[in-house]
């Protein structure tokens, strides 16, 4: 096959995320082109086993280009009948459903909303390739001598169903195995039950006859290279701090948190080896207000938001645009309008970007194309800012910052130089509109210099 889509789904503690984000990455490390997407529930969890609960990841596969996380699935993961009933509608005629079937008693059923205790004929899907298996069960039996109590052992259900699929996918175990090593190495209890689990997952399915074949999708011709998988946010992140190397001027930026943005501004906390700074701010107004103080004092800065942030932020970027400083504003966009749907994605804010601002205040808007796009986009939106004095918004939203892809990690040394137009000294005279004469663009004066 060229390409396949499987969809993970289960309740937010079944860790759905984990599970399609493991077989993903194994998929990149066979040679896979792939796409994902996380289908996160509300943020405030819905009740056990009800519809508005349920969580999902879906990996699209293939041996040839990848662009999109793909619409209906081939293979369906539904931990419960509330998983099932959520995504049934989603599966191709030909889509092998796994189901956990100690889930789908009486209670199950009805706490999931279905008219009968026959959820596959009422959902119409008699006719796909469903199998069965007693997940809860096998994994209680796999991990009686574990050691761990019930609550753990339930919990690696999810290592269990991730056995099944590699081998219905003919994975290695290996790159998991390692996960495991580096994750639980404080717990090597953990490691070795969750190691357990998946083998006897993947032993299970290679002796059940009710998956008669596998799927093989053949690894897709890439450019030679070293790859590896990255979300937007994380490649936006990387990207701001590329600018920041090139350039020579350190890294600033001040957020506050919002779904789906957060996640750029915790990948740079974890960075202050590179000189990166962040700050956490109270509100989105006093995020973006430290970012033009740490501009004015020289520093690359940036700030992210989603949409009903970019609203709050809407007079500080005036300030932003007649100071002449540098700004990198990246706006993650989501589902609206005001709060909206932090958790769904839309692309919805292109005219708020543009003309969102009271008086003449215009701004130059970029948006990225892809998750891996994120990186350029990040790092020109950055030099963009740094050597033409202007705030410069990037517009992102969470079907990229949240989704995933292969990534060729480049060289730097292919990347352009960042050349700021900073004054080498004030002392005399200094005005700070007089502009260079082809460019228009001021000088960068230092406090202090």
């Amino acid at each position: 096959m060229q390409n396949v889509v499987i969809r993970f789904a289960g309740d937010s503690g079944d860790g759905m995320q984990l599970t399609g984000t493991l077989f993903a990455d194994a998929s990149a490390l066979f040679g896979n082109e792939i796409s994902t997407f996380p289908d996160y529930p509300s943020e405030i969890r819905a009740p056990q086993g009800t519809v508005s609960g349920v969580s999902g990841f879906q990996v699209h596969i293939g041996s040839v280009e990848v662009n999109t996380p793909g619409d209906f699935c081939d293979v369906l993961v539904a931990m419960n009948p509330a998983a099932l009933k959520a995504n049934a509608k989603w599966t191709k005629p030909t889509a092998t459903i796994i189901i956990d079937i100690d889930a789908f008693d009486e209670a199950g059923i009805k706490r999931a909303g279905y008219a009968t205790l026959d959820p596959f004929a009422e959902l119409k899907i008699e006719d796909r390739n469903i199998i069965p298996s007693p997940i809860t069960t096998l994994t209680k039996e796999s991990l009686k001598e574990s050691g761990l109590d019930n609550k753990a052992i339930l919990r690696s259900k999810n290592m269990f169903t991730l056995g099944m699929c590699f081998f219905l996918f003919n994975r290695s175990l290996d790159h998991t195995y390692e996960y495991l090593e580096d994750k639980f190495k404080k717990k090597p209890q953990l490691i070795d039950s969750n190691k357990k689990v998946l083998f006897d997952g993947f032993n299970y399915a290679s002796n059940i006859h009710a998956i008669p074949n596998t799927y093989t999708v053949q690894p897709a011709p890439q450019e030679k290279g070293v790859y590896r998988n990255i979300n937007g946010n994380q490649a936006t992140a990387w990207g701001l701090m590329a600018a920041a190397e090139k350039s020579g001027i350190p890294l600033f930026c001040g957020s506050y948190p919002i779904t789906p943005a957060t996640g750029i501004l915790e990948e740079l906390a974890i960075h202050k080896n590179l000189g990166v700074k962040t700050m956490q701010a109270e509100d989105e107004i006093a995020g973006i207000c430290t970012a033009i103080g740490a501009a004015y004092a020289g520093n690359f800065a940036v700030t992210t938001t989603s949409g009903p942030g970019l609203s709050l932020k809407s007079e500080a970027m005036g300030l932003a645009m007649i100071t002449e400083l540098p700004l990198v504003i990246v706006d993650v966009q989501r589902g609206g309008p005001s709060t909206g749907i932090p958790t769904k994605t839309e692309q919805t804010d292109l005219s708020q970007a543009l003309y969102g601002r009271n008086g003449e205040c215009p701004i130059a808007v970029m948006a990225a194309h892809s998750p891996s796009h994120c990186f350029d986009a990040a790092f020109y939106a950055g030099k963009y800012a740094m050597e033409h004095m202007m705030p410069v918004i990037l517009l992102t939203e969470g079907f990229l910052g949240n989704g995933s892809e292969p990534w060729k990690i480049p060289s730097m040394k292919d990347y352009p130089e960042i050349h700021p137009p900073i004054i080498d000294s004030c002392e005399g005279v200094y005005k700070p509109y007089h502009r260079d004469p082809e460019t228009f663009v001021r000088k960068w004066a230092l406090p202090g210099k």
